[in-house]
């Protein structure tokens, strides 16, 4: 069936190609585009819709299209956040070339926001699912960045844990031997990471997901706590931040792009991307893309299959009316990858690199996941500035795996002998549906009086459906990491357990104020009430309640383009609230995390060129866990914890430092650390926490002369050092973590990746090179026992057609 997909795929592209093709003059059409203060749109799109053929401005706001045949056609100029034109040109007799200047008029319907990288007008596409508030981002009472579909097709991002990077603070948790994604921010392990506004893998450690980044339009970051529009943080992760995977929709243009990309490993990845204007009035639009993937890998045995296609359609009936239905479907098989082992106690770093040709798995280990996401979405403007906002979202995981695993031998402790490990044979699966519905009643500049209100009344109901399904664990056999392992699996039966099943259902009640009072002041209030339930294996859960989480926020503008901010807002976690402590009667109690953020947020270069710096405090109360007896077992009660701190800094510079110089810089300082606990030696840091990490990236476009079209992108990506294990007085059921035993500091690495694009007519061209100096760096889940390294050294070239 994926074949014959395929093929459809590239005959679809021959034909498209031999059909412009067909089409081409000899006429050129150049001309600028600007907005209605005469500033050049970078970005904007010109397009002949009769010939399939188009050109993006550039950073000069100018435009070229050649090869035109003569007569009368119909030219479209579309740029996000603006009303699109339409204009009838018609090549005399004679005329070679012809100038067309467009001047575009914002559209009132649209959110203009910035971007982290690209146009400066475009507005990220869902970002209401994140925030709930129509909002600028200088607006914003908290920390918030925005990753854009240009910034990741400029790096050849693969991965959401690549494009996250471009965001200071963030980074990789684990990957769980590379079959998903989890994140990092502010110290706290996991993070919500949600698509169009919808979970795809519900488990409160944030496992996170799979993703392709062909479909994605932008990455979403909200740092901190996510409570008044997400609701209650029952995550381990959710004070640290959530990140939103806004998917692509159609920009009502008649345009395409093909592409075939060709890396290392053999990897072979084409992709398409086509988006049609279905009426003669625009009213209608349609767009679909997609890839297909097939790649080996740097270690031996292990490899990955991926097909995924994203349709959606746009329909506006009247001015006022926007509707957006969507999809998208990924089918991903691959093979797990333990990574490596450490080669002594946890308080020692004697990581064994691993050499290519070993793995510790067996060579029939594979892990399937199939990705089903849709999403509905409704927005209509009652006049006077008031607007209502329906949209949901549903989302369904489904997985299996089958894979060995290696184990600390229980004798390593005395023998030494850590290269002697216990391989195990298990297998799993996972049925993971989830679904959200969101309501809000939203008014942007309403005047009373003296004062301006942008505010959301809103109404959200959210509800997960998990089954979970394991198998017996067979232990095969022990193998010395530092000789010859064998990969062929013996005949081992595994025997699937009773589902595991849970059911929850939460919904949410939430008012959000900005107040604008004058050019100098801004007041943000917010207030959410949140009710949860749920069932475990059709028991009641431990997880329900309800809970209130206020944020207040103020907005200081000395003068313009010059803001400062506080804000103050809590994330509250119910799960295990029921759980009682040791005498047996109180309830453990919720768990709450207060958050305060200090920053500013600056404009530069008229408004090109952006700067924020944030300070923010973060205090963890009424941490628990549970109760052992002499022996090391659970006693099915709980004790007191203690309380974690996290403080630190946040710097991040994006924008143009000149019309052909793009710029991303960030630095991210943390210091977080347990205290007052009988469970954590105090000070001692979460596990896979940095205290420092720093991202760049810059990107040179020559647009004169004879290296006209060339460009030059240019990045780094640093991790400090951080415990990869946590540093406890006692044994953590279920964690592979030895008791009083400082865990050793994982070193810290620097990555730096570059590119060389050049453009020309509707071609393009983009050489890859990651990693240019081979450093080797552990993003790991170490007590689970997957030490994964980052990729070696490697190179891609992609080549792609715009029509």
């Amino acid at each position: 069936m994926n074949k014959k997909i395929i093929y459809s795929i590239i005959a679809g592209m021959l034909i498209s190609t031999m059909v412009v093709f067909s089409q081409r003059g000899h006429h050129v059409l150049t001309g600028k585009i600007t907005d209605e203060n005469n500033n050049e749109l970078v970005g904007a799109t010109v397009y002949i819709e009769e010939l399939g053929v188009g050109d993006d401005t550039n950073a000069s706001g100018d435009y070229r299209i050649e090869h035109i045949s003569g007569g009368r056609h119909r030219i479209m100029v579309s740029y996000m956040g603006y009303k699109p034109l339409t204009k009838e040109i018609d090549f005399k007799r004679g005329e070679q070339t012809r100038r067309e200047n467009f001047n575009l008029k914002p559209d009132e319907r649209m959110l203009v926001e910035v971007e982290v990288f690209g146009g400066r007008r475009e507005r990220p596409e869902k970002m209401e699912a994140l925030t709930r508030i129509p909002l600028r981002l200088d607006e914003q009472v908290q920390s918030v960045s925005v990753i854009s579909q240009k910034m990741i097709a400029e790096q050849g991002a693969m991965t959401l844990n690549d494009a996250v990077r471009n965001a200071p603070g963030l980074g990789t948790f684990a990957t769980y031997g590379n079959t998903s994604e989890s994140i990092t921010s502010r110290g706290y392990r996991g993070i919500p990471v949600v698509k169009n506004g919808v979970r795809i893998h519900s488990d409160f450690r944030g496992q996170g997901f799979l993703s392709d980044m062909q479909g994605v339009e932008t990455v979403q970051v909200l740092r901190g706590s996510a409570a008044i529009a997400q609701g209650i943080g029952n995550d381990i992760g959710s004070a640290g931040g959530v990140v939103n995977v806004a998917t692509k929709t159609p920009r009502f243009v008649n345009s395409g792009n093909l592409g075939l990309r060709i890396g290392s490993w053999g990897q072979v990845r084409p992709t398409f991307d086509i988006q049609r204007v279905l009426d003669v009035h625009g009213h209608a639009a349609f767009r679909i893309n997609g890839a297909y993937e097939r790649a080996d890998n740097y270690r031996v045995h292990v490899s990955k299959d991926r097909f995924y296609v994203n349709p959606s359609f746009a329909w506006r009936p009247d001015e006022k009316t926007n509707i957006v239905l969507e999809m998208d479907y990924l089918h991903d098989s691959r093979t797990p990858d333990q990574g490596t082992v450490n080669l002594s106690a946890d308080s020692v770093n004697n990581i064994y690199k691993m050499p290519a040709d070993k793995f510790l798995g067996f060579s029939s280990d594979r892990q399937f996941t199939n990705t089903l996401t849709y999403m509905a979405h409704l927005t209509r403007e009652l006049g006077n500035g008031f607007s209502v906002r329906v949209a949901y979202a549903g989302a369904d995981l489904n997985s299996r795996s089958v894979r060995g695993h290696v184990s600390a031998l229980r004798s390593a402790g005395t023998t030494g002998k850590y290269n002697l490990r216990s391989r195990n044979y298990s297998g799993g699966q996972r049925s993971d549906k989830n679904g959200v519905f969101q309501a809000d009643l939203i008014g942007k500049d309403i005047q009373t009086g003296s004062v301006k209100h942008t505010f959301n009344v809103g109404f959200d109901y959210r509800w997960s459906d998990v089954s979970t399904v394991s198998t017996n664990s067979v232990t095969v056999d022990t193998i010395d990491v530092l000789q010859a392992i064998p990969n062929v699996m013996p005949n081992v039966v595994l025997k699937d357990s009773d589902p595991s099943t849970s059911q929850s259902y939460s919904y949410g009640l939430l008012l959000q104020e900005v107040m604008t009072f004058n050019r100098y002041l801004k007041v943000s209030l917010g207030l959410r009430y949140s009710q949860v339930n749920g069932l475990s294996d059709n028991v009641v859960s431990s997880t329900g309640g309800d809970v209130w989480d206020p944020l207040f926020g103020i907005i200081v503008t000395p003068y313009e383009n010059f803001n400062l901010f506080a804000s103050y807002t809590t994330t509250t976690s119910l799960r295990g609230a029921a759980n009682l402590l040791e005498d047996r009667v109180t309830p453990v109690g919720p768990t709450r995390e207060k958050q305060v953020e200090v920053g500013l947020k600056t404009e530069w270069l008229d408004n090109r060129l952006r700067f924020n710096a944030t300070y923010f405090h973060i205090q963890n109360n009424n941490l628990t866990y549970s109760l052992l007896n002499d022996a090391g077992q659970n006693t099915g009660y709980y004790m007191k914890a203690g309380n974690l701190k996290r403080e630190g800094v946040e710097l991040e510079l994006t924008g143009r430092l000149l019309k052909n110089l793009d710029v991303v810089a960030g630095y991210s300082y943390l210091d977080a650390a347990y205290h007052d606990s009988p469970y954590y030696h105090a000070g001692s840091a979460p596990m896979n926490t940095a205290k420092n990490t720093a991202n760049g990236w810059v990107n040179y476009s020559i647009f004169d002369g004879v290296l006209c079209n060339l460009s030059f992108g240019l990045g780094m990506y640093y991790v400090g050092q951080r415990p990869l294990a946590e540093y406890t007085y006692r044994v953590v059921p279920g964690h592979a973590v030895q008791a009083n035993t400082r865990p050793f500091l994982a070193d810290a690495y620097t990555t730096v990746n570059a590119q060389v694009g050049y453009r020309f007519r509707n071609y393009r061209i983009r050489v890859f090179m990651n990693n240019l100096f081979d450093s080797t760096g552990y993003t790991a889940y170490y007590r689970g026992g997957y030490l994964n390294p980052t990729d070696p050294r490697n190179v891609a070239v992609a080549l792609n057609y715009q029509f």
